[in-house]
């Protein structure tokens, strides 16, 4: 004999909840996790390349849920972003709150000796618009890039809106993944999310829900670009060798002064440039109009290397 176990009202909600969850795809994307990862760490660099500000970057997480529940929690007014990813087919929302577009306009206008403060709710005007659109298309270019070594996709924004309830991505109940970062531009924090129906990605879903198990995937291009530009600046010493000859040790201990040195070499032969005990070059020999020795390069003698791939790493 068997007693029914009576359900409670906070029971039966809990039970309808795991239901209703259940009608839905959850499926997790491992793949999508990394590049956005990735790209957070990327976006910094960029930021600061961009807005000439210091700006600091992190992910504050990704969730999985029904359209309608990614959307409901944003703000209102929004700067809405609606995008559309070109080799997926599909179409995503980029969201800027308030108060992460007007602190961006603050620092492009030259607002950054002003203490970052509240800012009210209000509605944009058209150049407000127009700088946080330009801001996103800077933000969704390096999002480009991320995904460039998974499945190459180009985002171009079709629109913008300003109410979150009024957008209409995919079905309300379908799933979709809600991707936020968190934006510190000297002081001016804003959340920036990104909300992705899984229609928007089905044609490569197989591959962003595979499992990353490490290596080289996209990266923090800054630290490269950085890199290079601090060489770029770097002064190294530079020897021009005219001649080298081998002579034994007791013809040395013999030189006096006055003693001429016989090395094989003509006049127009050429030099060679060396840098850190490598040959890299060889040059002529010539005069200025003021007197001096110049050299007139004209054999390179090492092999440029492709670094086009190696940047993105």
């Amino acid at each position: 004999m068997s007693t029914a176990r009576a359900l409670t009202p906070d029971t039966r909600a809990v039970e309808e909840l795991i239901v209703e969850r259940a009608r839905l795809s959850y499926a997790r994307q491992p793949m999508l996790e990394v590049v956005f990862d990735r790209f957070a760490l990327s976006l910094a660099q960029t930021l600061k390349s961009y807005l000439g500000a210091m700006a600091e970057v992190s992910l504050g997480g990704i969730d999985y849920l029904s359209c309608q529940d990614a959307l409901k929690d944003q703000p209102d007014p929004a700067l809405i972003a609606v995008t559309a990813a070109e080799e997926w087919g599909g179409t995503i929302a980029a969201i800027m709150p308030p108060e992460l577009l007007f602190g961006i306009i603050e620092i492009t206008f030259g607002g950054r000796t002003v203490a970052a403060g509240e800012k009210k709710a209000r509605n944009f005007t058209s150049i407000e618009k127009r700088i946080g659109q330009n801001f996103t298309e800077k933000v969704l270019s390096e999002l480009s890039d991320a995904f460039a070594k998974v499945t190459p996709v180009s985002f171009a924004v079709s629109h913008l809106e300003t109410n979150p309830k009024a957008l209409l991505l995919a079905p309300p109940t379908s799933a979709c993944v809600r991707a936020r970062l968190t934006i510190d531009i000297e002081g001016r924090v804003g959340e920036m999310v990104f909300v992705l129906p899984n229609t928007a990605f089905e044609k490569v879903s197989h591959i962003l829900s595979q499992q990353f198990t490490g290596g080289q995937l996209g990266g923090d291009s800054g630290w490269r670009l950085k890199m290079t530009d601090m060489l770029g600046h770097t002064n190294l010493p530079m020897s021009a060798v005219m001649g080298q000859a081998v002579l034994p040790m007791r013809d040395v201990l013999a030189w006096a002064p006055g003693q001429v040195l016989d090395l094989g070499i003509q006049v127009d032969d050429p030099v060679t440039l060396c840098c850190a005990g490598k040959d890299i070059a060889r040059a002529e020999v010539g005069h200025r109009k003021n007197g001096r020795i110049a050299l007139k390069l004209s054999e390179k003698l090492y092999e440029e290397e492709d670094s086009s791939d190696g940047r993105r790493d």
